[in-house]
């Protein structure tokens, strides 16, 4: 089955796309990183589609969708994937992939719906206190990188405001849940990298059941450098519902 549509919510209509022949299962949601869209799980969706149905979407102002006049804060965007799972018809549970800045907003979707939530599975996400804790640790030319490259959805302030609406909504979560950490960044000294690896261990703290995954030979793309690593995470929470 393959199925696409334009499916307006707030004000803006946005484009989804369900694959899949597995009925029954908990539907796969998934959601990119900063400026990039559906076409970012390309090297995964296909083996994800043999485990269950597989949504992925275009936030708004990216890939397929319109540009909305709304902010584009994680507050937002959590509240455009449910009026749009509700109007596409997608019943929960639902099985959350968030890759980098994707990981921020399913991270408050499952705060907030925890009851439809029966997994989330974290790809390289971008922790809480990135700003304060880890970009400090970078050389100069990182962090003016960085920092231009607001420019694609969100600017910096709103991408900031996301971070500072993640730690607020923190808490405890009964949502079993797998952290895939990159183990193998590119331009990060041994320190960095250590220090990444243990941010990311850290994001265990929020779920009773969780499991970290370092992809040792993996960039931050986990789903291009090692795709089997990402299809393993879902497959085992798939296999505990």
């Amino acid at each position: 089955m393959m199925k696409e549509m334009l499916v307006q919510v707030n004000g803006c209509k946005l484009y989804a796309k369900l694959v899949g022949e597995n009925d029954g299962k908990p539907t796969v949601v998934m959601d990119a990183g900063y400026g990039d869209y559906s076409k970012a799980w390309d090297s995964v969706i296909e083996d994800l589609t043999m485990l269950s149905n597989v949504l992925i979407y275009d936030r708004a102002g990216l890939g397929k969708s319109e540009t909305s006049s709304n902010p584009r804060t994680s507050s937002e965007m959590v509240k455009e994937l449910k009026e749009l799972l509700i109007e596409a018809q997608i019943k929960p549970p639902y099985l959350l992939v968030g890759h980098s800045f994707g990981g921020v907003n399913l991270r408050m979707f499952a705060t907030e719906y925890q009851n439809e939530v029966c997994g989330l599975v974290l790809v390289d996400s971008t922790p809480e206190d990135y700003r304060e804790r880890f970009l400090p640790t970078m050389s100069e030319d990182f962090q003016q990188a960085y920092n231009k490259q607001f420019i694609h959805e969100g600017n910096y302030d709103e991408f900031m405001e996301s971070l500072k609406q993640l730690k607020d909504t923190r808490r405890k979560l009964n949502v079993p849940l797998m952290v895939l950490s990159a183990g193998k960044k590119a331009h990060y000294s041994e320190e960095s990298q250590e220090l990444w690896n243990d941010m990311q261990r850290e994001i265990l703290e929020i779920s009773s059941i969780g499991e970290l995954v370092i992809a040792e030979n993996s960039a931050h793309y986990i789903q291009n450098d090692e795709p089997e690593v990402v299809v393993g995470a879902v497959k085992k929470l798939i296999d505990r519902v």
